[in-house]
């Protein structure tokens, strides 16, 4: 998508570190900042919510005991029956232990914020928001950065240390591609993930069809797509004429905002791109949680979750 968006050089997120490199005051004071906000809102608002909302994958043998009238007979646990001379049941629990993994877009178009905060950073405390969630309730949680191919993968894994590690990462490293593909994160989720898990998909979805390997992952494990959004990419304020930078591709054009059929048009692409989505989640089952860089992005989540409850009460998936 054509947008006038921020050069990631010029972010004082984007930063590379190498081994044997300190790690910059300023990213360390960005983590900090993140890490008391993200746990504060967990502790207080989301951590109830995500467990009510994510379930374990399976279940669990705890023990046995005897057979009364009404009894799943399917349950019977025909070894000790034969052993006691009575029938005996199985009785299991259900696994809690989740495995997370958060797929972050990191190409160009992350960049671009037309308010305080670009995509990436509300994108980098998004995500930490979801880790945290994560471990607070002893779940392991992993890290997929992409543009337009793999760009990193951090296998699950739990602690709060792991969870500030990721989002390092989320703050500081710096991507080679700068398009969005998302094809290749997904085919690495499913090689990787040989058990259920739950996979949060965090991009703006500026991309070319991933309708298949969307389909093949969420048959398996249970995916979300957050979408990151900023008001300017469909609704052009008149402002006159503006150099129109593509952050993911280079290409540059001058467009006349003062034009009504230039801004409708770009009105028009960015409905015909919410249908396009909105179909191929639907068809995969994916919900999708929209997040307004200008705006708070607790809201939508809570939304999700009551929802997500919602329909598990019902029986319901989407």
């Amino acid at each position: 998508m054509m947008i006038a968006g921020r050069e990631p050089d010029r972010s004082p997120y984007d930063r590379s570190r190498t081994a044997g490199t300190a790690i910059p005051p300023e990213i360390l004071a960005a983590v900090r900042r993140i890490e008391i906000r993200t746990r504060r809102l967990v502790d207080e608002v989301f951590s109830g919510e995500y467990h009510s909302v994510f379930r374990g994958c399976g279940v669990e043998f705890r023990e046995v005991r005897e057979y009364v009238p009404g009894d799943d007979v399917r349950s019977i646990d025909w070894n000790v029956t034969a052993r006691a001379d009575a029938p005996y049941v199985k009785l299991f629990a259900e696994e809690r232990e989740l495995t997370v993994v958060v797929a972050a877009d990191v190409s160009g178009s992350g960049f671009f914020g037309s308010g305080e905060r670009t995509k990436a950073e509300i994108a980098a405390e998004l995500c930490g928001v979801l880790a945290f969630a994560a471990v607070s309730n002893k779940d392991k949680v992993g890290l997929l950065l992409f543009s337009d191919h793999v760009e990193k993968y951090i296998p699950p894994a739990k602690g709060r240390s792991h969870v500030l590690r990721l989002i390092r990462e989320l703050l500081t490293y710096r991507p080679v591609g700068r398009g969005t593909d998302l094809e290749a994160p997904l085919e690495l989720i499913g090689r990787v993930l040989k058990r259920k898990a739950t996979v949060f998909l965090v991009s703006d979805f500026w991309t070319g069809d991933f309708s298949r390997s969307l389909r093949t992952v969420a048959r398996r494990h249970d995916c979300v797509a957050v979408r990151l959004r900023d008001s300017r990419e469909n609704d052009l304020p008149a402002v006159g004429l503006v150099n129109w930078r593509d952050a993911e591709t280079g290409r540059e054009l001058l467009v006349d905002t003062s034009v009504a059929a230039v801004r409708e048009q770009v009105r028009e692409r960015s409905a015909r791109h919410d249908q396009w989505l909105e179909r191929i989640l639907r068809q995969a089952g994916v919900d999708r949680v929209d997040v307004m860089a200008s705006q708070s992005y607790v809201e939508p989540l809570l939304r999700f979750f009551a929802a997500r409850v919602g329909r598990r009460r019902h029986g319901g998936r989407r």
